[in-house]
């Protein structure tokens, strides 16, 4: 299954400039998920940050990874068509090369231990074939 960018704004509520994964070219349900971030050189934080030499935040690497983790979590545990409110439970994450400018982080989602409501997500970004970042990320969920 792949999902477009207009699907991906019916599961998780984040809006430009925060809406940080374009399209998912790959899911699975229970299995796994691959998302696309495009890094653009018109992206507001690569003003500020680092200014002379363009680099993605860390951060809001993590902040793509636990979007992708919120999509494959809505479809792996059955809530397709409710509303929910997701809550990042745990984070351990390790980076191991900038992001620039051009990149295109494809972002791998797998699971550790999935719950009805809770879960682990193994998380990996990759540059091309470089391994960029990895994290483990706990989802939480309330339906509304």
């Amino acid at each position: 299954m792949q999902l477009d960018i207009q699907e991906i704004k019916k599961i998780i509520p984040h809006r430009f400039p925060f809406l940080l994964i374009d399209k998912v070219i790959e899911l699975e349900p229970g299995e796994k998920l691959v998302a696309i971030k495009n890094v653009s050189i018109n992206e507001s934080y690569f003003v500020g940050h680092f200014p002379l030499e363009k680099i993605m935040p860390g951060v809001l690497i993590l902040e793509a990874m636990a979007q992708a983790g919120c999509v494959y979590f809505y479809y792996s545990q059955g809530y397709e068509g409710k509303s929910l409110v997701y809550y990042l439970a745990k984070t351990a994450a390790k980076f191991y090369k900038p992001v620039v400018p051009g990149d295109q982080l494809k972002i791998e989602v797998t699971p550790i231990k999935l719950m009805k409501k809770v879960g682990f997500l193994k998380m990996k970004v990759f540059v091309h074939q470089d391994l960029v970042a990895e994290a483990e990320i706990g989802f939480s969920v309330k339906e509304v």
